[in-house]
């Protein structure tokens, strides 16, 4: 099997791989507790999650759904898909902010207080969930104004749909207000204080719960989870990678750096940087994909990668060049549509790579110049200079071989015994003038030199 057949192989079985992983059974046996684990910041990946974790446990007829809740906050958009489908689960969602250490920041705090049960671990938080600008410094003047009412109206009515404390859910936004998980329960923040899983679903036990049912309206159960065996639901290999890579930055990085990958594969095929290229190209759509992407930044990324590539074999003067470095600085600083912390690609990444990629085409540049530059010699004159071998003894005329090819020569430096390396020094129409090489002349040891016969 040759060598390509066997990469195809390869990459056949691996696809095959994931494909079984993406596509394994989304059910589970009846009257199970799905267990859903969360440790990361708020985002698409997170939103992607639970809604799968949570119409995995509709379709197995769960018990209840547990979601494990550890996160700093995130986007603004994720949080209110996730309050959605955990508003509309026709399943109980128990939400518990733990391990021990854990906390339920800013659009953790929303979600926290949007479960049908909300419990957290000794040791851990919850609050501070003011919306801040793009920098990290707080919203003013009018948008802040507008942004901040509008949490403070959503979080409000969160609290008072589960019963909650709807005044301190107020102050967690406008005041930033944190509190312990002790604390937190004389507040009626949360319902109380679980050591554990078991500890949870004791305590949840028999809790009242307004879920979803399958007509679009809603319907009371009581949460019935004793002796209910834990079917463990993480994120899948999809997911975790989807959240590794589902960084503005990762995503930029792959995307700039495939489209160097095909630039230089176009300029000289191999193979060596087509496929890796296209691989970063497709990791980087599928991180687009989970990120609040501005389209037209990646179209800019694109058109600039056209330009330096028109620069390349069209003779722009570098203005196509310049202006490819523009696009894609310019397709960098929009790239998101989000001005939330966390969702924005670094300018300084973004300055410091195209300063790479003017230092590549300023190489390439300078390569193509230099190659512009040298005397064009086609045909039979650019045989002047190269390199070959008598055939026959030169004295002065007979035969030698340049580049595979018999010759009729005349030796310069005649006689030329048969063997002797020569290199060309000039053409009469289908004649070689040529010369003994001078790289193979052996000179006399140093030693001898001046030295008198014996």
């Amino acid at each position: 099997m040759t060598r390509p057949r066997r990469l195809f192989l390869a990459f056949a079985l691996l696809g095959l791989g994931f494909v079984t992983a993406a596509c394994g059974a989304t059910t589970r046996p009846a009257g199970q507790v799905h267990v859903l684990t969360w440790d990361g910041t708020v985002n698409p990946v997170m939103e992607r999650y639970i809604d799968r974790g949570i119409d995995t446990a509709e379709r197995s007829d769960a018990r209840a759904v547990v979601l494990r809740l550890d996160t700093p906050g995130g986007l603004d958009s994720s949080m209110r898909g996730v309050i959605k489908r955990v508003n509309t689960s026709r399943v109980p969602v128990i939400v518990y902010v733990s391990p021990s250490g854990s906390r339920a920041a800013s659009a953790g705090t929303f979600i926290t207080m949007a479960g049908h049960v909300a419990a957290m671990a000794p040791n851990t938080t919850i609050g501070a969930a003011t919306p801040i600008n793009s920098d990290g410094s707080d919203l003013e003047g009018d948008l802040g104004r507008k942004v901040e009412n509008d949490a403070v109206a959503y979080i409000r009515g969160i609290a008072e749909l589960r019963g909650r404390n709807a005044d301190w859910a107020e102050l967690a936004v406008r005041e930033a207000a944190a509190v312990s998980e002790n604390r937190a329960v004389e507040l009626d923040v949360v319902d109380f204080v679980a050591t554990g899983i078991e500890d949870l679903l004791r305590q949840s036990q028999g809790r009242p719960a307004v879920v979803a049912d399958a007509f679009g309206g809603v319907r009371t159960v009581t949460i019935d989870v004793q002796g209910a065996p834990l079917y463990d639901n993480g994120p899948s290999v999809f997911e975790e990678l989807l959240y590794l890579i589902a960084d503005p930055n990762i995503a930029f990085l792959l995307l700039t750096l495939g489209g160097l990958a095909l630039v230089f594969e176009v300029i000289h095929p191999s193979g060596m940087t087509g496929i890796p290229g296209v691989i970063a190209l497709l990791l980087a759509f599928f991180a687009l994909g989970a990120l609040p992407t501005n389209w037209v930044g990646v179209g800019l990324i694109a058109f600039g990668f056209v330009l330096i590539l028109a620069e390349v074999f069209v003779t722009g003067f570098g203005v196509l060049g310049v202006g490819g470095i523009v696009a894609l600085l310019l397709g960098g600083l929009i790239l998101t549509g989000s001005n939330q912390v966390g969702f924005q690609v670094s300018r300084w990444l973004v300055i410091a790579l195209m300063a790479v990629v003017g230092l590549v085409l300023l190489g390439f540049a300078g390569i193509l110049i230099k190659a512009r530059r040298m005397p064009v010699r086609s045909g039979r004159e650019e045989l002047i200079g190269a390199k070959g071998t008598a055939r026959s003894r030169l004295d002065p005329k007979g035969v030698v071989v340049v580049r595979g090819e018999r010759w009729d020569a005349i030796a310069e430096d005649a006689p030329l015994e048969d063997e002797t390396p020569v290199v060309v020094t000039g053409l009469d129409g289908l004649r070689l003038t040529v010369k003994r090489d001078p790289a193979s002349v052996k000179l006399l040891p140093a030693a001898q030199v001046g030295a008198e016969p014996p």
